[in-house]
């Protein structure tokens, strides 16, 4: 019986630190994919804030050429 002990435990041992490298990883994981997640967000508001200003801006330039005339009306 000895045997087999000396045998399991040093594997069970190694398994757990495995599962416990694991573990790490995975909240290390979690983590960066919560920051990705900020970040893309914050992405997605400047975008959506740019293409209002884009939109602006076209309308503003149709108000000129219209005033120049450049354009019908």
């Amino acid at each position: 019986m000895s045997e087999v002990t000396d045998i399991v435990v040093p594997m069970l041992q190694k398994i757990q630190a495995q599962l416990t490298r694991l573990d790490t990883d995975m909240a290390n994981l979690k983590e960066d994919m919560h920051h990705i997640k900020v970040r893309l967000t914050s992405l997605e508001a400047n975008v959506n804030s740019l293409n209002r200003r884009m939109d602006n801006f076209d309308q503003r330039l149709e108000r000129v050429e219209r005033r120049m005339e450049l354009v019908e009306a």
